[in-house]
Order: C-alpha cells, then sequence, then structure tokens
C-alpha cells in the first residue's frame, strides 16, 4: 500500500482488506476505499453504505434527507434537555452510516440496529469503530421478527433501510409490518421507509397506501423524475400520527439534489393508485 493510500485509510485504522472478497455470514462483502478516504462496503454485489471518515458526511443521498427528517424531529425533545434519551431503531444495518451520524448528531441519543447477518455485524464494529453500547447496539436478528417482539410505545423514530438484493423483503411492506412500527413509535414518533421502485411496478404508491391504511400523515422525499415513476431511484417514504415535521422541503432545497417533499396533493394521488399490501 503506498503512503497515500495508507493516509486516506487512517481514518478507519482497522479497516479490513480492500478490493477483496470478504466471507460474510449471507455471503460475501468488498470493501473500496475512496481518494476522499471514504469506505463503500459492498454486500453481495450491491451497494450496501458509504463511510466517510466525517461521520456526519453522509454519501448515499436518502440518508441526507433521512438525517434532516430525524433533525428536525428531534429539535423539540433536545431543546427541553430534560426527560428520557432519545431512542431510535433500525430495521437494516449494513456499516451502519446513518447511526453513525446520529450518534455523532446527536450524543444523548440511543439506538439499536438489527442487522441479519451476524458476520457483517461483527466486522462493521472493528471496521469503522462505531459508538459501543449503550449509545450503539447492535442486534443480530431477522427485521421482522424483531419489529414484532418490540413492546409498544419504545421508539422515537423508526428506521426501515432492509434489503436483500435490491428489493426490500415483502414481509416488510406489508399492512402489517406498519401497524407494528406504528405500534413501537411512541406517541408522535416517526417511520422512515427507504423504498427502492423500479419505474412501471408501482411499488412506491403501494407502500403509500399500505402507509397510508395504519397512518393518517403520510409524506414522500423524491427526485421529480422518481415520483412521476420516469426512472429508479431512491425515495424516503415518512409516517406519523402526527403533522410531519416543518420546513422540511424548505431544508431539502439545501441539498445537492434536486429534490423535494411531495406535495399532499400528490401523496393522495399516490395512496388512491395503490394497493394495501398483505401479508403474503
Amino acid at each position: 500500500m503506498s503512503r497515500r493510500d495508507r493516509s486516506r485509510r487512517a481514518a478507519f485504522e482497522q479497516l479490513g482488506p480492500l478490493d477483496a472478497l470478504i466471507p460474510i455470514s449471507t455471503g460475501s462483502a468488498r470493501l473500496t476505499l475512496e481518494n476522499d478516504g471514504s469506505v463503500l462496503l459492498d454486500v453481495n454485489g450491491v451497494p450496501s453504505s458509504h463511510l466517510h471518515p466525517d461521520p456526519e458526511h453522509l454519501v448515499f443521498e436518502y440518508m441526507r434527507w433521512m438525517l434532516l427528517v430525524i433533525d428536525r424531529h428531534l429539535e423539540g425533545h433536545e431543546s427541553a434537555g430534560t426527560g428520557p434519551a432519545i431512542q431510535l431503531a433500525h430495521l437494516g444495518g449494513g456499516g451502519c452510516s446513518l447511526p453513525r451520524a446520529i450518534a455523532s448528531r446527536h450524543p444523548r441519543s440511543r439506538q439499536i440496529v438489527v442487522e441479519i447477518d451476524e458476520l457483517l455485524a461483527q466486522h462493521v464494529r472493528i471496521w469503522f469503530d462505531l459508538p459501543r453500547s449503550p449509545q450503539l447496539r447492535v442486534r443480530t436478528e431477522d427485521a421482522f421478527s424483531a419489529l414484532t417482539s418490540w413492546r409498544e410505545d419504545r421508539f422515537d423514530v423508526l428506521v426501515r433501510d432492509v434489503f436483500s438484493g435490491s428489493l426490500t423483503p415483502p414481509e416488510l411492506i406489508t399492512v402489517q409490518a406498519a401497524e407494528h412500527a406504528d405500534r413501537v413509535l411512541r406517541n408522535g414518533g416517526i417511520y422512515l421507509a427507504n423504498c427502492a421502485a423500479p419505474p412501471g411496478t408501482g411499488l412506491m404508491a403501494d407502500e403509500v397506501a399500505t402507509l397510508s391504511a395504519v397512518f393518517p400523515h403520510v409524506g414522500v422525499i423524491a427526485e421529480p423524475a422518481h415520483l412521476s415513476g420516469k426512472r429508479r431511484g431512491n425515495c424516503v417514504l415518512l409516517a406519523s400520527r402526527r403533522p410531519l415535521p416543518e420546513a422540511i422541503d424548505r431544508d431539502l432545497r439545501s441539498d445537492a439534489v434536486s429534490v423535494r417533499l411531495a406535495r399532499s396533493t400528490q401523496v393522495d394521488a399516490l395512496a388512491r393508485a395503490g394497493r394495501v399490501l398483505g401479508a403474503a
């Protein structure tokens, strides 16, 4: 490794072998070091996480959008400065890019990450020097099993970012999963879901319809071309029993990508066009 490579790698001092297949419980992972010192983690050939030396610098666009919403949602809790710690749960771990950013920006928060791959979870703790428990706990379990096992009113924020290949496991996009998400959230809590909807599938509309059957307030953050179904992309679905945090759309205008919070009329149209998804 050249001196330059050693310098770039210094931010992640215990990084695993680069550009090589690393065995994990579900297959293999690969680490690629970028010119800016960030690390791309592929899992079974699919980009899973991108971690920057600055934990609050999120490379994946949809994660930036999620963090923006979480920042807004937590403003009221943290300004009070009293009460229990903010509780967040993540269905899907990968390299823990978003939990790592939240831990840096909101050090009083407490997070639990559910990752199905035991070896990957062990590796990323070492590779990326993640915060330790109780600030950040990583639990090896199937995401749906964890969701159904949690008690009521446990979390302020629930994030779904689970993929099998390039698709979210079907049991996590059903109305039953939405009901469990509603059940485990505290009053006023917010559910954020990463939806990767290929054009022509109607998946985004189905997910909006499904969430709208459970939550009174549903939103979509997406690029215009993705929102109109012209191309594939990651959008962020938001759901809550309370109105969504104000100023989200204004905050999104500062992002490098042309992205917006969909208007309520657009969300209503998606809900009407979609199907409420039940268990298979």
